[in-house]
């Protein structure tokens, strides 16, 4: 692993399309979103000519001899009214990015849908969207809207959730009885101050980067979590950390407050799993010897920021 190991295969990459944002640029796709909606700025309503254009991708139906396109882009189209996509129900694969959408009920009879993002677009809440309706949904991306809390978001076979460049203040609603399947879970630049809120124990990668977290808390229902990112935040301890995340093998706690050794304690609760933490632009760093204090709490570890850790360094620990 890396310190930016926290890219992973999308149906994006999976279908030949541009891979997700590298982290840090979550920021800059949040101010395009909001300096996009101009008086200046001319829209157009969806017809079935942009449709046509947009879809791909031609498979059997299940009818007997018929096939339909199940792809369709609609992405950069500055599209407000996409009622004219309701009649096209065989549709799999949906992109809707860079638009000014704020209501996705048209979409509501797509009931085939496996992928679907709505990134960069004026989506403000889940309440009253067809979400409960995609049952075979496996793929959701609604990053940098206008979100600020979870309410209405449902999911029962979602296996990654995309929800950076919100402004999302507290986990609600994330029960696994509605994400069972949840595996990946990204929530980068919104406006969390707590890890509180996760029930979740499938989930395996989480990533919380850029957001305004003070305190580690309710994560021992995370028990199959391996990679948990929270880097840029404001942590002052890992206070937090438990032995129920027993599967944890990767720990990025990067630019956050960590200043004294006695703070990083916690991290021997680790001690059966993590393989690698990146503990880089604390101010623990210039304080003490920070690699032998972390290797003492956790002799197993492989890796320490981009360094591996040598058979020198773990013998003097």
């Amino acid at each position: 692993m890396s310190d930016n190991d926290d890219v992973y295969l999308s149906p994006e990459e999976q279908l030949g399309e541009d891979a997700p944002a590298e982290e840090g640029e979550e920021g800059e796709e949040a101010d395009k979103t909001s300096e996009k909606v101009s008086p200046q700025i001319q829209v157009f309503p969806l017809n079935k000519e942009i449709i046509i254009e947009g879809l791909s991708l031609l498979c059997q139906t299940g009818k007997k001899l018929e096939h339909a396109f199940i792809k369709l882009d609609l992405k950069d189209r500055a599209l407000t009214d996409i009622i004219a996509i309701s009649s096209y129900i065989h549709i799999r694969f949906l992109d809707l990015s860079n638009n000014y959408i704020s209501d996705l009920s048209p979409l509501a009879s797509m009931t085939h849908l496996l992928w679907l993002k709505v990134d960069r677009n004026s989506m403000k809440s889940f309440k009253e969207q067809p979400l409960s309706e995609f049952t075979f949904l496996q793929w959701l991306s609604v990053a940098s809207n206008q979100i600020v809390d979870m309410e209405g978001l449902v999911g029962p076979s979602i296996e990654t959730l995309i929800l950076s460049g919100n402004s999302i203040q507290k986990i609600n609603g994330l029960r696994n009885a509605d994400f069972a399947n949840l595996v990946i879970l990204e929530l980068r630049g919104n406006q969390l101050e707590t890890t509180s809120g996760f029930d979740l124990p499938n989930l395996r990668k989480l990533y919380l980067a850029q957001n305004f977290i003070k305190r580690l808390e309710g994560l021992e229902k995370l028990e199959r979590l391996t990679t948990l990112h929270l880097r840029d935040n404001q942590l002052e301890t890992l206070e937090g950390l438990c032995p129920e995340m027993k599967s944890l093998q990767y720990l990025n706690i990067r630019g956050n407050a960590i200043a004294e050794g006695d703070a990083l304690r916690s991290l021997h609760f680790l001690t059966s799993s993590l393989k690698t933490l990146v503990i880089a632009e604390n101010p623990v760093v210039d304080a003490v010897p920070y690699r032998q204090t972390v290797l003492i709490l956790l002799p197993q570890l492989e890796r320490i920021d981009k360094e591996p850790v040598t058979l020198t360094e773990r013998t003097e620990a």
